[in-house]
């Protein structure tokens, strides 16, 4: 089979190679799934560069999320086991946590349903305590883990300002039904925030970014308000004043999705039912912004690293539909 492999640790663009290897044989407890679209995630650059916090040996093959198939034709979504990634033909996952592919998304929709969403779902609902009505900032609204929380937040009945960078990624928010759209490039966050809450500011700020965008967060988040750190794509990791948090009466709460699968599994997969209904109704959607060859995958993984992405990018290797 054809599978993109990383030997040495750097950009992606630069140390993905793509070869022709042996299929991997499944362990105790795993499967075989043939690859139908793999998801492109921010962690997978991270693992190229050797700074996630899982460090696979090298050689590996990235890709942490798949729209596969059994042996005996079901179509499902997983988590590969490393270092046998997503970015191939074939790869392995754990048995116990495949999951069943929802029938009213293609396979690229389905392969970016899991992580974004059941991380936006676990955030604003388990952690965050989202309600009906409450006002949720979500930085990086057009990326694949902002778009997520925009929309899983809209089903909420919450009203959501999206944070974009640029005018394309500005037109994208809205598509997703933002009810306002700030372009941190032109507009003063802080400022746009306070004005169209009344003063009151976000009771729920959800940050992929970290940095400036968290800084700016705590200027302008409610009276009892809840800010979720779900990553730092920024490359900046913030040191929160937990004196200001005591003044200002705010939460900092973490959410590490991952941890989820081994301390609550059941959970994981009463959250995939929810999004499968979800999903049926129309409420969400991924957006896949592009679907690529397996032999572009490289390029596309520095994409999403460089943060010039829209949604989310799937790789789709060569006679994967069926």
């Amino acid at each position: 089979m054809q599978a993109w492999r990383v030997h040495e640790n750097g950009e992606p663009g630069e140390v993905m190679r793509l070869e022709e290897t042996a299929a991997p044989t499944p362990g105790a407890g795993q499967v075989l799934l043939k690859v139908r679209a793999a998801n492109i995630n921010f962690p997978d650059a991270l693992l190229c560069r050797g700074q996630y916090q899982v460090r696979p040996p090298l050689p590996f093959t990235p890709g942490v999320e798949i729209c596969g198939e059994t042996e005996d034709g079901r179509r499902v979504i997983a988590n590969p086991a490393l270092p046998y990634g997503g970015f191939a033909e074939y790869a392995v996952a754990d048995a116990a946590a495949v999951l069943p592919a929802p029938d009213a998304l293609d396979d690229a929709e389905a392969a970016a349903l899991h992580i974004g969403y059941q991380t936006g779902w676990f955030g604003l609902h388990r952690r965050a305590a989202l309600q009906p009505g409450e006002t949720l900032l979500v930085h990086a609204a057009a990326g694949g883990v902002g778009s997520a929380a925009v929309q899983l937040g809209k089903a909420a009945g919450a009203k959501v300002i999206g944070v974009v960078g640029g005018p394309e990624k500005a037109r994208v928010a809205e598509e997703l039904g933002c009810d306002v759209v700030i372009d941190r490039r032109a507009d003063d966050l802080v400022s746009v925030v306070k004005e169209v809450t009344g003063g009151r500011g976000a009771d729920v700020v959800y940050d992929p970014v970290g940095g400036d965008a968290y800084a700016k967060s705590t200027k302008c988040v409610a009276f009892e308000g809840r800010i979720l750190v779900v990553g730092f794509a920024s490359g900046a990791i913030p040191t929160p004043a937990l004196n200001h948090a005591l003044v200002k009466n705010y939460s900092v709460v973490g959410l590490h999705w991952g941890l989820y699968n081994t301390k609550d599994p059941e959970a994981v997969r009463r959250c995939h039912d929810t999004l499968t209904e979800l999903a049926a109704k129309g409420a969400i959607k991924p957006l896949v912004s592009e679907r690529v060859a397996l032999q572009d995958g490289a390029a596309a993984v520095q994409r999403v690293a460089d943060g010039v992405t829209t949604g989310r990018v799937a790789i789709v290797p060569e006679g994967a539909a069926v």
